[in-house]
């Protein structure tokens, strides 16, 4: 089954990823990829889908479901994933074989922690075929 990047969404200061479930009349409901639990988060919740999220490279930026493919092309070229908890000399050196040109300007390490736990997320509960735009054109455009 395919990720839609724009079903999945980070919460501030919430751990972990959740997946859209439903619009609420005071905000929006959610589960939890990790455990199931359905969340009711109100419209003072700072959420974000990983579909609007991206990296700043040297050309511009970059989409978060490019930058997680690269991080799965690295790792299975042979390049252990880092966990998010590792040095950050093997963070930084992972996303320099991952993403060459990445803007150390303007991504920071702190980024790279966040991204690699969301890559640990959906590489246990989701999958790394995703939703392109022009599927979810499509679905959209069946459904009306």
């Amino acid at each position: 089954m395919k990720t839609d990047l724009a079903k999945i969404m980070s919460v501030s200061g919430q751990h972990g990823l959740f997946r859209f479930l439903a619009q609420s009349r005071t905000g929006v409901i959610a589960e939890s990829l990790s455990d199931g639990k359905r969340t009711a988060f109100d419209a003072h919740s700072r959420i974000s889908t990983l579909s609007d999220i991206a990296i700043f490279t040297s050309e511009g930026e970059m989409k978060l479901a490019d930058v997680l493919l690269a991080m799965k092309k690295a790792a299975d070229e042979g390049t252990a994933v880092p966990s998010s908890k590792d040095s950050q000399a093997a963070v930084v050196a992972f996303f320099e074989k991952a993403v060459p040109d990445y803007d150390a300007d303007r991504f920071y390490y702190s980024h790279m922690k966040k991204v690699l736990d969301w890559y640990g997320e959906i590489a246990a509960h989701a999958s790394f075929d995703f939703v392109t735009d022009e599927e979810r054109e499509q679905e959209e455009v069946e459904e009306a």
